[in-house]
C-alpha cells in the first residue's frame, strides 16, 4: 500500500514537471509612442512587475519617442537595471526614432534592438524652465553625460558614442548602431527579434537566464485608466486648453461672485495644467503674458479705454500662447498647434468681450431698486392729493406730494422725485 502511494506521488511529480516543461513561454510587450513622462515611467514600472509575477521570459519595450523628462527617464532606467527579468528595448517600427531620453532607455535594456529604417541619438539635455545660465547648463550636461556613461559601461556598450550623443547630439542609423556596438541586433519585427535572441544568456539583477523565446506567447500590456489620463494631460495642446479654461473660470467667478461652478472648474483645470507644465519646456514669459491679458480684459470693464485695453489683451494673449512652450526646445512633440492657439484665443477674447458688454450694460441700466429705482414708476392715487396724500406704487402705500395741482382719488400718477420718504408725483394719462 505504501509503495503504491509513493509510486503515485512520483508519477504526479514527473507529470507536473513534464507539463511545465512543455508549457509555452510568455513574452510581454508594451509600447511607448510619444514623450517620456511620469505616466510612461509608471507604466514601465508596473509592466516589469506584471511580467515578473507572470513568470515571463522577457519584457519588450517597443519605443518610438522624441524624448522627455530626465527625471522620468532616471526612474525608468533604474527600474530596468534593477529588473529581475530580462528587458529588451526595441526601436520600432520602421521610421521610428529613439532620441533624447529614449537613448538612455535603449542603452539600459538587457537587449537593445532596432528595426530597419530607424535612428537613435541626439541626447543633449533640454532646459525645461526657460533660459538657464551657462553654469547651470554645464552642470546639467555633465550630469547627463555621467549618467549615460554609467549605463553604457554597465551594459558593455559604446561609452564614447554614448557621451558624444549627450555632449554633441550625435545620431546614428540602425546599421551604424550595430556596427559601433551601440545595440545588439537589428530585427524586422517582434517575431524576428524573439527568434534571434532565443537561447541567449542574459544576466539579470539576481541570476543568469537562458532565453526561450521562439514561438513564445506574446502578451500586450496597455496603460491603465490613470496612466492614460496622466499621459493625455501631458500633451502640450491639452495643457494649453486646460490653462485657458482655468483662467477663464476663475476670472468669471471673480467678476460674478457666487456662480461657484466656473470657479470650481477653473481651479481644477489650473491644477491639472500646472501638474502637466513641469513635463514641458515652459517659457514663463508666456504664462505671464497670458495672465496679463486676462487682467487687461478685466480692467476693460472698469476703465473707459475705448478698446485699447481689449486690443492689448488680445495681443498679449496671442503672444503668450505662442511663447508658452519654449520655441528653442529640441523636443518636436513639445509644440502647441496653431489649430489650437487660434480657436482658443478667439474663444477667450469673445468670452471676455461678452462679459465686458454685460458689465457696460449693467452700468448704463436704470436702477431697479432704492430711491433712484422708483423714479419714473407709475402708481394710483388712493385719496385726493391736495397737495399731499397716499398713493400706491409697486404694490406699496407711499405718502406723495403733487406737483401738478389737485389729483383725484383713483387717478394715475407718475413718480418724478423722492424727498426722504415722500414721493414727488404728477398726474398722467
Amino acid at each position: 500500500m505504501k509503495r503504491a502511494l509513493l509510486s503515485g506521488i512520483f508519477i504526479a511529480i514527473i507529470s507536473a514537471q513534464v507539463a511545465y516543461s512543455t508549457e509555452r513561454s510568455k513574452v510581454h510587450v508594451m509600447k511607448i509612442d510619444g514623450s517620456i513622462n511620469p505616466a510612461v515611467a509608471s507604466m514601465i514600472s508596473s509592466s516589469i512587475e506584471t511580467a515578473r509575477d507572470e513568470r515571463s521570459e522577457l519584457l519588450i519595450i517597443q519605443i518610438n519617442t522624441p524624448g522627455g523628462l530626465l527625471a522620468s527617464t532616471r526612474a525608468i532606467v533604474s527600474d530596468i537595471l534593477e529588473s529581475e527579468i530580462p528587458v529588451a528595448v526595441y526601436v520600432s517600427p520602421s521610421g521610428s526614432s529613439s532620441t533624447s531620453a529614449g537613448v538612455f532607455i535603449t542603452l539600459a535594456g538587457h537587449i537593445a534592438a532596432m528595426s530597419p529604417g530607424t535612428n537613435m541619438g541626439a541626447a543633449h539635455p533640454v532646459g525645461m524652465g526657460g533660459d538657464a545660465d551657462t553654469v547651470m547648463i554645464e552642470k546639467a550636461l555633465s550630469d547627463a553625460a555621467a549618467f549615460i556613461r554609467t549605463i553604457a559601461e554597465h551594459r558593455d556598450r559604446n561609452v564614447e558614442w554614448a557621451e558624444k550623443a549627450v555632449r554633441q547630439s550625435l545620431s546614428v542609423t540602425e546599421s551604424e548602431a550595430l556596427r559601433d556596438n551601440i545595440i545588439d541586433l537589428i530585427a524586422n519585427d517582434i517575431d524576428d527579434l524573439l527568434t534571434t535572441i532565443d537561447g541567449w544568456e542574459i544576466e539579470t539583477k539576481r541570476e543568469t537566464r537562458v532565453l526561450s523565446t521562439e514561438n513564445a506567447e506574446i502578451i500586450i500590456l496597455e496603460m491603465n485608466w490613470q496612466q492614460r489620463f496622466l499621459n493625455l494631460i501631458s500633451d502640450p495642446n491639452i495643457v494649453y486648453i486646460l490653462m485657458m479654461v482655468g483662467f477663464a473660470g476663475i476670472m468669471f467667478e471673480i467678476y460674478n461672485p457666487g456662480a461657484i461652478f466656473p470657479g470650481v472648474i477653473g481651479v481644477i483645470s489650473l491644477i491639472l495644467a500646472f501638474y502637466s507644465l513641469h513635463t514641458l519646456p515652459v517659457n514663463y514669459a508666456g504664462i505671464a503674458l497670458i495672465a496679463f491679458a486676462i487682467i487687461l480684459f478685466l480692467l476693460e470693464i472698469k476703465v473707459p479705454s475705448y478698446g485699447i485695453l481689449t486690443i492689448g489683451g488680445i495681443v498679449s494673449l496671442l503672444l503668450g500662447s505662442i511663447m508658452l512652450v519654449d520655441p528653442d526646445s529640441a523636443l518636436e512633440y513639445a509644440r502647441i498647434s496653431w489649430t489650437v492657439i487660434i480657436p482658443v484665443t478667439f474663444f477667450i477674447t469673445a468670452f471676455f468681450l461678452f462679459a465686458i458688454s454685460l458689465g457696460i450694460r449693467a452700468q448704463l441700466r436704470k436702477p431697479a431698486t432704492g430711491n433712484e429705482g422708483i423714479i419714473g414708476s407709475y402708481g394710483e392715487a388712493l385719496e385726493v392729493l391736495d397737495p399731499t396724500g397716499e398713493i400706491r406704487v409697486w404694490g406699496e402705500r407711499w405718502i406723495a406730494e403733487s406737483f401738478s395741482g389737485i389729483i383725484k382719488k383713483g387717478e394715475r400718477v407718475k413718480v418724478v422725485g423722492v424727498d426722504n420718504m415722500k414721493l414727488k408725483v404728477e398726474k398722467t394719462e
